[in-house]
Protein backbone atom coordinates (compact mmCIF):
# COMPACT_ATOMS: atom_id res chain seq x y z
CA UNK A 1 0.00 0.00 0.00
CA UNK A 2 1.40 3.68 -0.70
CA UNK A 3 1.67 6.07 2.01
CA UNK A 4 -0.56 9.02 2.30
CA UNK A 5 0.82 12.09 2.07
CA UNK A 6 0.74 13.90 5.24
CA UNK A 7 -2.60 16.22 6.24
CA UNK A 8 -0.61 19.39 6.35
CA UNK A 9 0.79 18.75 3.00
CA UNK A 10 -2.63 17.84 1.49
CA UNK A 11 -4.00 20.87 2.97
CA UNK A 12 -1.54 22.96 1.43
CA UNK A 13 -1.82 21.53 -1.83
CA UNK A 14 -6.22 22.36 -1.64
CA UNK A 15 -5.32 25.77 -0.58
CA UNK A 16 -3.08 26.38 -3.56
CA UNK A 17 -5.94 24.86 -5.89
CA UNK A 18 -8.67 26.80 -4.12
CA UNK A 19 -6.20 30.40 -5.30
CA UNK A 20 -5.57 28.95 -8.98
CA UNK A 21 -9.58 28.67 -9.28
CA UNK A 22 -10.45 31.95 -8.20
CA UNK A 23 -7.95 33.57 -10.16
CA UNK A 24 -9.32 32.08 -13.26
CA UNK A 25 -10.78 34.69 -16.37
CA UNK A 26 -13.42 34.08 -18.39
CA UNK A 27 -14.76 30.45 -19.01
CA UNK A 28 -16.32 28.88 -21.84
CA UNK A 29 -16.80 25.44 -22.78
CA UNK A 30 -17.04 24.09 -26.26
CA UNK A 31 -14.33 23.97 -29.41
CA UNK A 32 -13.89 26.43 -32.05
CA UNK A 33 -13.73 25.40 -35.63
CA UNK A 34 -12.89 27.40 -39.16
CA UNK A 35 -15.80 26.89 -41.57
CA UNK A 36 -15.29 27.13 -45.34
CA UNK A 37 -17.64 27.06 -47.78
CA UNK A 38 -18.74 27.11 -51.20
CA UNK A 39 -21.69 29.36 -52.45
CA UNK A 40 -22.56 27.64 -55.06
CA UNK A 41 -21.86 29.99 -57.76
CA UNK A 42 -20.15 28.79 -61.01
CA UNK A 43 -18.21 31.91 -62.16
CA UNK A 44 -17.20 32.37 -58.39
CA UNK A 45 -13.77 31.81 -57.36
CA UNK A 46 -14.52 28.94 -54.88
CA UNK A 47 -15.93 27.02 -57.23
CA UNK A 48 -12.73 26.49 -58.77
CA UNK A 49 -10.92 23.11 -57.68
CA UNK A 50 -8.78 23.37 -54.98
CA UNK A 51 -10.09 26.35 -53.66
CA UNK A 52 -11.04 26.09 -49.99
CA UNK A 53 -13.88 28.59 -50.76
CA UNK A 54 -15.28 31.38 -48.47
CA UNK A 55 -14.48 31.52 -45.03
CA UNK A 56 -13.33 30.88 -42.07
CA UNK A 57 -16.16 31.79 -40.60
CA UNK A 58 -15.86 30.86 -37.13
CA UNK A 59 -18.26 28.62 -34.96
CA UNK A 60 -17.99 27.54 -31.57
CA UNK A 61 -19.82 24.05 -30.76
CA UNK A 62 -20.70 23.09 -27.20
CA UNK A 63 -23.31 20.96 -25.42
CA UNK A 64 -25.86 21.51 -22.88
CA UNK A 65 -27.93 18.82 -21.38
CA UNK A 66 -27.35 16.15 -24.46
CA UNK A 67 -28.31 18.87 -26.90
CA UNK A 68 -25.50 20.56 -29.62
CA UNK A 69 -25.07 24.67 -29.29
CA UNK A 70 -23.71 25.98 -31.78
CA UNK A 71 -22.82 29.79 -32.06
CA UNK A 72 -21.42 31.59 -35.27
CA UNK A 73 -17.73 33.79 -33.96
CA UNK A 74 -17.30 37.03 -35.83
CA UNK A 75 -12.96 36.49 -36.75
CA UNK A 76 -12.49 39.65 -34.48
CA UNK A 77 -13.30 37.38 -31.38
CA UNK A 78 -11.75 34.64 -32.17
CA UNK A 79 -8.90 35.19 -30.07
CA UNK A 80 -10.75 35.83 -26.98
CA UNK A 81 -12.80 33.17 -27.60
CA UNK A 82 -9.70 30.90 -28.03
CA UNK A 83 -8.56 32.17 -24.40
CA UNK A 84 -11.94 31.44 -22.52
CA UNK A 85 -11.85 27.81 -24.31
CA UNK A 86 -8.44 27.45 -22.43
CA UNK A 87 -9.44 28.91 -18.92
CA UNK A 88 -12.68 26.68 -19.17
CA UNK A 89 -10.34 23.66 -19.60
CA UNK A 90 -7.81 24.80 -17.11
CA UNK A 91 -10.63 25.00 -14.21
CA UNK A 92 -11.50 21.33 -15.45
CA UNK A 93 -8.07 20.27 -15.12
CA UNK A 94 -7.64 22.50 -11.61
CA UNK A 95 -11.22 20.98 -10.46
CA UNK A 96 -10.02 17.50 -11.19
CA UNK A 97 -6.54 17.76 -8.70
CA UNK A 98 -9.04 19.64 -6.24
CA UNK A 99 -11.21 16.79 -5.82
CA UNK A 100 -8.29 14.20 -6.00
CA UNK A 101 -6.40 15.89 -3.10
CA UNK A 102 -9.44 16.42 -1.16
CA UNK A 103 -9.91 12.59 -1.73
CA UNK A 104 -6.57 11.98 -0.47
CA UNK A 105 -7.33 14.27 2.42
CA UNK A 106 -10.41 12.21 3.65
CA UNK A 107 -8.16 8.79 3.45
CA UNK A 108 -6.08 10.33 5.56
CA UNK A 109 -8.44 11.26 8.43
CA UNK A 110 -10.47 8.09 8.00
CA UNK A 111 -7.19 6.12 9.13
CA UNK A 112 -6.81 8.58 11.82
CA UNK A 113 -10.58 7.81 13.44
CA UNK A 114 -9.55 3.87 12.50
CA UNK A 115 -5.97 4.42 14.10
CA UNK A 116 -7.74 6.12 17.46
CA UNK A 117 -10.53 3.95 17.47
CA UNK A 118 -8.25 0.34 17.69
CA UNK A 119 -6.45 2.53 20.58
CA UNK A 120 -9.80 3.11 22.59
CA UNK A 121 -11.89 -0.09 21.12
CA UNK A 122 -8.95 -3.40 21.79
CA UNK A 123 -10.42 -4.80 24.57
CA UNK A 124 -15.08 -5.38 25.28
CA UNK A 125 -16.81 -3.83 27.63
CA UNK A 126 -17.97 -6.19 30.45
CA UNK A 127 -21.49 -5.08 29.51
CA UNK A 128 -20.96 -6.41 26.38
CA UNK A 129 -19.95 -9.83 26.99
CA UNK A 130 -21.84 -10.02 29.78
CA UNK A 131 -25.18 -9.94 27.69
CA UNK A 132 -23.78 -12.32 25.31
CA UNK A 133 -22.94 -15.05 28.37
CA UNK A 134 -26.82 -14.95 28.91
CA UNK A 135 -29.25 -17.52 27.93
CA UNK A 136 -31.26 -16.51 24.87
CA UNK A 137 -34.76 -16.87 26.28
CA UNK A 138 -37.33 -19.02 24.92
CA UNK A 139 -40.59 -18.43 23.15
Amino acid sequence: MTSLPELSELTRQRRNLQDQLAALGDLRPGSLTARYRKCGKPTCHCADEGDPGHGPSWSLTWTVEGKTQTRIIPAVAVEQTQAQIAEYRRARSLTRKLFEVSTQMCDVQLEAVKATQKKTSSRRSSRTSAARALPKPRA
